[in-house]
């Protein structure tokens, strides 16, 4: 069976796709550097013509995924996740997801480690709170654990704190501690860690003014 290409035209709307005439009539699109390769007389199989089509599923997945990744690194699920909303076949994601990873273009290391240095300069978070939000994006536990090994909790927490102590400043010593202690709670840092930071920035933002003992942590 199969059929005789009786046509290779270029797409008007995108040149960069030639459609694929089969005994006169409209078969499938390629990309032109796939299309190349044919020529027009060239008699194809079933098997060749399914293998050819199966190659443009995955060209314009790999197109698709590529456009995703192009505001910002993806973990390797997010990609998978957005392939399979858009409704391409597994075997077809698994070839793209392979393709990107050998290009370096998904690595959940590279991702993780992204994820953390962007939270880190523009809204600290504390361990907890980065790890939920890397297991909610599908990288690995293990992963997670290894990029957050380095993280310095305290000092992400001093950051975070020091936005916020404007904001805090006229309150009274009580509230403040309140305040500031369930602003960087809800950031996912460790109790110890808010009491060290919250007790520091407080003392910083009220120098000199009368140092009360007791603890409102207590």
């Amino acid at each position: 069976m199969g059929g005789t290409i009786t046509a290779l035209h270029t797409q008007k709307r995108n040149p960069e796709r030639v459609n694929v005439y089969l005994d006169g009539e409209y078969a499938f699109g390629l990309p032109a550097i796939v299309a190349a390769k044919l020529h027009v007389g060239q008699h194809l199989t079933d098997a060749e013509i399914e293998a050819l089509r199966e190659r443009d599923a995955v060209e314009k997945a790999y197109e698709r995924a590529l456009r995703f990744l192009s505001p910002r690194p993806r973990s390797t699920a997010e990609v998978r996740w957005h392939l399979q909303r858009k409704k391409v076949p597994s075997p077809v994601i698994d070839a793209v997801v392979e393709r990107l990873t050998r290009a370096g273009l998904l690595d959940d290391t590279a991702f993780a480690r992204y994820w953390v240095e962007q939270r880190e300069t523009f809204r600290p978070r504390g361990a907890a709170a980065l790890r939920h939000e890397l297991l909610q994006k599908g990288v690995e536990r293990d992963v997670i654990e290894g990029v957050l090994r380095d993280l310095d909790e305290v000092s992400s927490a001093y950051r975070a704190a020091r936005r916020q102590v404007s904001r805090y400043h006229h309150l009274d010593r009580a509230t403040f501690y309140r305040r500031m202690a369930g602003y960087l709670q809800r950031r996912g840092f460790r109790y110890e860690v808010i009491r060290e930071v919250t007790t520091r920035v407080w003392r910083e933002s009220h120098a000199g003014a009368e140092d009360i003992q007791d603890d409102p942590f207590e």
